[in-house]
């Protein structure tokens, strides 16, 4: 199945999901058969072409059935539904040097008005002129369907709102808050990095929360007056409603809950997580596409808990959630930047997450940037998790847009 993904001018994004698969192509290999993938180029202004996407090669087979893919329309085509889309077909060989099998064209406008089992033939370029040659096989439709998504602009308008969550790290580590070297410490009437951190980043968010009610925990201090070791406590102090009234509101709590409590251990993020999943749930029942909410985490270094967190962020990928980590001081975030699992799925054995939903920054890397740096870099990412997660849950927008 491929996913053209076509995006036009005023917004609106159509998705185009397709099938397709090779039949008797030509044989390339001399010990086998032929190693086939396909590339597709998009045609530009001057009549030439560039490399919109290449596919997966599949091994030894003149049938093959290539895996599902998402491509931008943009990127395929300039959005233009009549502009020409080069499809080549190749045998993978692994010097590098690819043997063509042949070239089929087709468009945009070709793909959305075309009905299952659309044949395109094959044609080698310095064979096409040899008496008897017909083609060397050819590239089959076996099924295409177009959906409307939308997109994060059009949750936002259609009244999704973005719920901030924050758990901060109250780990030993961090170091005495009395003393100056402390990632906690508070004096000279300058902020810390984890207030810097929070303010950069909530002051974003704060814009896309109608009521700025954000829950706010802390993890790995012990609490008075058992001084037993919580691992998720309400800043404010009040177990049965932790909202802070907006990001100066997190921050008063913050500083107030700094010095009552005694910093310990160990740094375990998965029940905050957790807590937040359980959130994310209960909205999704309830709201639809209404709520997403993202959870900014500010860790000063390694986790204690690192499998349970794996297994704990790979639930929340099925949910309508997103994890900001933001590593704070000078430590090893080695572990963090595993999270991040850009580019690749998380995986705990044969637990696989549905989707990326983390993102990872070192605080150090922007300590002598703006704080909107900071903002733009931890955030970047959320737009296309909002969207990406409601579209694949066919989720419209509460008001959707009216139709171009």
């Amino acid at each position: 199945m491929i996913i053209v993904q076509s995006q036009e001018q005023g917004g609106e994004q159509r998705t185009i999901l397709m099938t397709m698969k090779g039949v008797k192509l030509d044989k390339k290999d001399f010990f086998g058969k032929s190693d086939p993938f396909l590339e597709f180029h998009r045609e530009l202004l001057d009549g030439s072409y560039a490399l919109a996407h290449r596919t997966e090669v599949i091994k030894n087979t003149l049938n093959p059935s290539w895996k599902p893919f998402r491509i931008n329309a943009r990127r395929l085509a300039n959005n233009n539904p009549d502009a020409s889309i080069k499809i080549e077909c190749y045998d993978w060989n692994s010097s590098g040097t690819h043997d063509m099998i042949g070239i089929c064209y087709t468009s945009l406008a070709e793909l959305e008005q075309t009905r299952s089992g659309k044949t395109w033939a094959l044609v080698h370029p310095k064979k096409k002129e040899k008496r008897g040659y017909k083609h060397s096989g050819e590239i089959v439709l076996d099924h295409i369907e177009i959906k409307r998504e939308y997109t994060f602009v059009e949750y936002i308008q259609g009244g999704c709102e973005l719920n901030f969550v924050v758990g901060i790290d109250f780990t030993g580590s961090n170091g005495d808050p009395r003393d100056p070297s402390s990632l906690h410490y508070i004096g000279n009437n300058r902020p810390n990095q984890y207030m810097e951190a929070l303010s950069a980043v909530g002051n974003v968010i704060q814009d896309y929360d109608a009521d700025q009610l954000y829950p706010a925990f802390g993890f790995g201090a012990s609490l008075p007056p058992t001084w037993q070791v919580s691992h998720q406590f309400s800043l404010n102090g009040n177990p049965n409603y932790p909202d802070c009234q907006g990001v100066q509101g997190i921050l008063a709590a913050y500083q107030q809950c700094i010095h009552s409590v005694r910093l310990y251990g160990p740094t375990n993020a998965s029940p905050i997580i957790s807590s937040v999943a359980r959130m994310a749930r209960e909205s999704l029942q309830t709201s639809g596409a209404g709520k997403y909410f993202i959870l900014l985490m500010l860790t000063d270094g390694i986790l204690t808990d690192m499998s349970e967190t794996i297994n704990t962020i790979i639930e929340a990928s099925s949910l309508p959630m997103s994890v900001i980590i933001v590593g704070v001081g000078d430590a090893d975030f080695s572990d963090m930047e595993c999270l991040d699992a850009d580019g690749q799925l998380l995986r705990l054995g044969r637990k696989v997450a549905k989707r990326d939903i983390v993102q990872f920054v070192p605080f150090r890397d922007f300590k002598t940037v703006s704080p909107a740096r900071l903002a733009s870099s931890v955030l970047e990412e959320v737009p296309g998790q909002v969207s990406g997660y409601f579209n694949s849950r066919e989720l419209r927008p509460l008001y959707p847009p009216p139709p171009h």
